[in-house]
């Protein structure tokens, strides 16, 4: 097919990847020419695509026990994450309390951080507002090759965040990589709305979306996602 076919399927094909699932996408939902609608268009060789994958799912890593983890791990998982819950305090850090997390970890967040597998599609979301607890963790964290970090707390507190963490030593460029506040501004109130607010986040930046309102925006609303080179380019030779 043309290129935005072959972009449009190998978008979909690091998708299904990403998340550990395999899946069959039809050649019939990918737009036949730019200017087609985002819908479905009809392909005169009407192939399938099918993607087998052997990859795990991505882990989605929730320091905290706190009101907003239960509403998270569940948002997490339906989206299709490994939902691991790690909190210090053994009576906080229940399975009970967090059933829809495939397992609760008791121990110091920096210590499990450093001892558990994560890669590029690994997401981690600090919710304890602690100090204590949030600056060692903060501090490996940033200096790990995971897609995501974000902590929770207000603007007083992320301002505070970030001086105990350029004295523990984190430099400006780690510092630029953590989202905080964490979430996207849907105007959230409860622990359901605040997990929606920092997934949206997540998915946009995985995407490498701006995260506007498609009545804002132009153009085919599935639109294509960069490919690998075009968010790490090779430096060229000069």
């Amino acid at each position: 097919g043309d290129e935005r076919q072959d972009r449009t399927a190998a978008a979909r094909t690091r998708a299904l990847l990403r998340v550990g699932r395999t899946a069959r996408t039809a050649r019939t939902d990918l737009p036949a020419t730019p200017n087609a609608p985002d819908t479905t268009a009809p392909c005169p060789d009407n192939l399938t695509l099918l993607v087998h994958t052997h990859a795990p799912p991505p882990r989605l890593l929730i320091f905290g026990a706190v009101d907003f983890t239960a509403a998270l791990s569940r948002a997490g998982r339906f989206l299709g994450y490994r939902v691991t819950v790690c909190d210090a305090r053994p009576v906080f850090a229940t399975p009970a309390r967090f059933p829809d997390a495939d397992e609760v970890v008791t121990d110091w967040p920096h210590r499990y951080l450093a001892a558990t597998e994560v890669d590029a599609r690994t997401a981690i979301c600090v919710l304890t507002h602690d100090a204590k607890f949030d600056v060692p963790l903060l501090r490996l964290a940033l200096g790990l090759p995971v897609g995501y970090v974000g902590a929770m707390g207000s603007r007083r507190t992320h301002a505070r965040r970030l001086e105990l963490l350029r004295e523990a030593g984190v430099p400006d460029d780690q510092l630029t990589l953590l989202h905080s506040p964490i979430g996207l501004d849907l105007g959230a109130h409860t622990p359901e709305e605040t997990a929606i607010s920092i997934t949206a986040e997540i998915i946009a930046h995985t995407h490498q979306a701006p995260a506007r309102p498609l009545t804002h925006t132009t153009g085919p609303i599935h639109r294509l996602a960069p490919t690998p080179e075009e968010l790490h380019p090779i430096p060229q030779p000069t």
